[in-house]
């Protein structure tokens, strides 16, 4: 992909078959080279440094008539950008504005540049720019620029971000096994309080009185998230055992629909 600054770029853009072209936030405004580029038909990012909600509804409206897919990058046009002035959650705002167009974020801070892509994913970016360079004839790198050893870093952070933040925010994740033991193991069981014979009917309004909930719960064992129900005793219970389940019938009325 590259950035063009002026019509005849776009061109040798398409003459290179670049898959991708950028649009740098300073032409977010020049419709002469937005509608150029969105001539390719050629899917495009926009950075949004500087630029107004009207001016990104804009672009965003001329991409989506053409049918032409466009990423907007949350951007902070200041090179370099301190770590308070990076206003990440701009890509939420974004994200709630533009649900059809992937949010991306353009980055330029210098102190942690890790921290600010692993959040920036968190927050639903799906697309990342980073200025890359190199030593080269004693030009110092700029500070907002990483080198290729550092972009290895970045990549790495990314992908953690990705590790951490799991699945689709838009579903229940699924529950391991071994979390699910685990908060098993936490239940309260039943306990008789006292001697109770076959036949005793078991309420929720007896909690205080004739059974109470401890941990532990025993394999079989009436826990916590059964004792709102009513139940008959079908063998006697001493007091301080644990009711078990194979001991009770239930009495709760089930409707069948």
């Amino acid at each position: 992909m590259a950035t063009p600054f002026d019509e005849k770029s776009v061109n040798l853009c398409v003459k290179l078959n670049l898959p991708i072209i950028k649009i740098a936030s300073s032409d977010i405004n020049d419709i002469v080279l937005v509608k150029k580029i969105i001539e390719t038909q050629k899917p495009s990012i926009v950075s949004t440094g500087g630029a107004s909600l009207e001016d990104i509804d804009n672009i965003v409206q001329l991409f989506s008539d053409a049918g032409v897919p466009l990423a907007v990058n949350h951007c902070v046009s200041l090179y370099p950008s301190e770590d308070n002035e990076l206003e990440l959650n701009q890509i939420d705002l974004l994200r709630e504005r533009y649900p059809k167009n992937v949010i991306g974020f353009s980055t330029h801070e210098y102190h942690d540049w890790t921290s600010s892509i692993m959040m920036a994913y968190a927050n639903g970016a799906r697309v990342f720019e980073r200025h890359i360079d190199i030593d080269y004839q004693a030009v110092p790198v700029s500070s907002y620029c990483s080198l290729p050893e550092q972009a290895d870093q970045w990549f790495k952070a990314f992908k953690k971000a990705i590790e951490m933040c799991g699945r689709s925010p838009r579903k229940r994740r699924k529950i391991s096994s071994t979390e699910a033991e685990y908060l098993t193991k936490l239940l309260r069981g039943a306990y008789a309080k006292r001697d109770l014979p076959a036949g005793y009917i078991l309420t929720p309004e007896m909690m205080l009185g004739d059974f109470h909930l401890a941990i532990p719960l025993q394999d079989g064992q009436l826990s916590c998230r059964g004792v709102h129900k009513e139940y008959q005793m079908i063998s006697a219970v001493k007091a301080n055992e644990p009711i078990m389940v194979s001991q009770l019938r239930s009495l709760d009325k089930v409707e069948v629909k």
